[in-house]
């Protein structure tokens, strides 16, 4: 066999992996019971399993073998007639790509990154803002002008900045900003690797523990869903300053916009907004309720940690969930200063009236129905002696939320990431499905043909290289055109995503996802192959489910 002869072979192998995904596939189509599997495990089912007629083979399996044929009978020179075949296998699998059927998930899935029983979770705890409370893009609009405003006003920026709006789609969560040496814009990868002389950035540069640019840190990682606008009006200012050739200090710039951002929230003027039009900020109350009512009617305990005030998270759940919302927790707590709540023991628990009046008595327990202002985790475990993982606490901040319950107290903990539902649509479609299949199938064809340095078929390898180096921006951008996916960029996992995967048992788009399982249900992670590890699935999907029995060794099935 010719040396482009044994590098086509691993092409067939691999069309003979999908081949059998696809018989798995319908061989599952064609169960007669299969309407009988109970609602709670078709819907998990349903978040795995293969969609449409199923995924079709690249090549059918005798086509292949006839090619593997033709190809070692070949001659072992290289010229013309191999770069014909070449291009034979690109054009082929190119059209097999295109008819592959797409696989579908579904956007209120729980996705686990740990394993996780609900049968062992006896308390629930929430965060309020993005977590019990989802918020309309109102909210980033109102933030931004307000702030926007204080700059001009109090710190006397230029009057031209209100010319600026906000712009919902510009920014995403999880973005560094180098506070010494720029504004926010993409950085090319020339600039980074002559900017901090390599392809990384130094760790003792970037952002603390929580993401902030504090401790000599000249980063700032924006994990807040609340940093959308902060992260908007940085650009905007940044923007306006260049193109008006106005030299600045941004160091200055992003303490001025940072400090504007804290006013809104701090001084109240956010709150009071809200407050006076509630039903134009708060979405999706309703589901909320609903997932507060299935808890409680399974008697489980449950509470709310929250760092916004007493009558602003009030003012929201009597209108999620009515007058006598607190009638469901069994402990509620507001101003916690989170994440300080989890480690500073010095804070202790200060009782608040329903007229925000704080009282001196020292507490001995924390009693339903009443309000506490901050204290600390240590004192809250001391009274309530809910420890370890029969403990679940949803929030949507990695850091401040989830961090050091995950790494110090043992709890259990699920992330609420809204911009979920939004990237598993896009990549639930066609044109995102049609548009990765071709750019994994291309990148394979390079892969196996790089081998080869005959001058003919270095310049076909090197039109394919040019084909996927054309192709890679268009998978961030259909996500953003500005910064792409907030979960991967490239082939790569963002650090907003190892960050979500260290730190959080279960993910989901919204805590209404929990309605769709039972309190029984056990989450489990998805086995991804190494990538020194050989995979265990026919040529894994992001979603797909499909094995045979043939398809694995007996001595390979509880490996798996």
């Amino acid at each position: 066999m010719t040396p482009l002869s044994r590098s086509l072979s691993p092409l067939v192998k691999r069309t003979e992996c999908l081949w059998r995904l696809g018989v798995f596939r319908s061989f599952l189509q064609g169960q007669p019971d299969r309407r009988s599997i109970p609602g709670c495990w078709k819907r998990s089912f349903r978040a795995v399993s293969c969609g449409g007629a199923g995924i079709q083979p690249l090549l059918k399996p005798p086509e292949a073998k006839q090619s593997t044929a033709s190809l070692s009978s070949s001659s072992s020179s290289e010229g013309p007639e191999d770069t014909d075949k070449l291009w034979s296998v690109y054009k082929e699998t190119k059209r097999q790509t295109e008819v592959i059927s797409t696989s579908s998930v579904d956007p209120d899935t729980i996705f686990a990154n740990n394993e996780m029983s609900l049968r062992d979770i006896e308390i629930y705890g929430f965060d309020y803002d993005y977590t019990l409370a989802f918020y309309s893009s109102h909210l980033h609009t109102l933030i931004f002008n307000i702030a926007r405003d204080i700059l001009i006003n109090n710190h006397r920026y230029p009057e031209g900045l209100r010319k600026y709006e906000y712009i919902p789609d510009f920014a995403v969560r999880g973005l560094h900003y180098d506070v010494q040496k720029r504004g926010l814009h993409p950085v090319p990868d020339e600039e980074v690797i002559a900017m901090y002389e390599g392809s990384h950035v130094p760790l003792e540069i970037m952002s603390d523990f929580y993401g902030k640019s504090t401790h000599g840190h000249t980063m700032k990682q924006f994990m807040d869903i609340f940093s959308l606008p902060e992260m908007t009006l940085l650009s905007c200012v940044n923007d306006f300053f260049m193109r008006h050739n106005i030299d600045y200090e941004p160091v200055h710039l992003y303490k001025d916009v940072k400090e504007a951002i804290r006013d809104v929230h701090v001084k109240g003027i956010m709150y009071r907004a809200v407050e006076a039009d509630i039903g134009k900020y708060i979405c999706y109350g309703e589901q909320s309720h609903a997932v507060l009512k299935k808890l409680s009617a399974h008697g489980k305990k449950m509470f709310l940690i929250t760092n916004s005030p007493f009558d602003f998270v009030d003012r929201g759940m009597t209108y999620i969930v009515g007058k006598d919302w607190r009638d469901l927790f069994d402990v509620v707590i507001v101003q916690a200063d989170k994440p300080s709540f989890f480690n500073d023991r010095r804070k202790p628990f200060r009782r608040v009236t329903d007229k925000g009046v704080l009282l001196w008595d020292r507490i001995h327990r924390l009693e339903k129905g009443q309000i506490y202002k901050q204290g600390n985790l240590y004192e809250f475990l001391r009274l309530t002696g809910w420890r370890g993982s029969r403990v679940l606490y949803f929030g949507d901040h990695i850091y401040s939320d989830l961090a050091d319950l995950t790494l110090k107290h043992g709890w259990r903990t699920g992330a609420i990431i809204p911009e979920l539902r939004k990237e598993i649509k896009i990549m639930n479609t066609p044109q995102y499905v049609h548009m990765m299949t071709w750019l994994q199938a291309l990148t394979v064809l390079i892969e196996q043909m790089q081998v080869h340095r005959d001058p003919a078929t270095q310049a076909v390898v090197e039109e394919w290289i040019k084909e996927r180096e054309a192709m890679k921006p268009l998978t961030k951008d259909i996500f953003n055109a500005q910064f792409g996916s907030l979960f991967r960029t490239y082939h790569n996992p963002t650090y907003f995503s190892r960050r979500l995967s260290r730190f959080a048992d279960i993910y989901m788009a919204s805590i209404s996802c929990m309605l769709n399982y039972d309190l029984q249900h056990t989450f489990f992670p998805r086995r991804t192959p190494l990538q020194h590890e050989a995979p265990f699935w026919p040529e894994q999907s992001s979603s797909g489910f499909g094995i045979s029995s043939s398809s694995l060794a007996p001595q390979d099935q509880d490996r798996v």
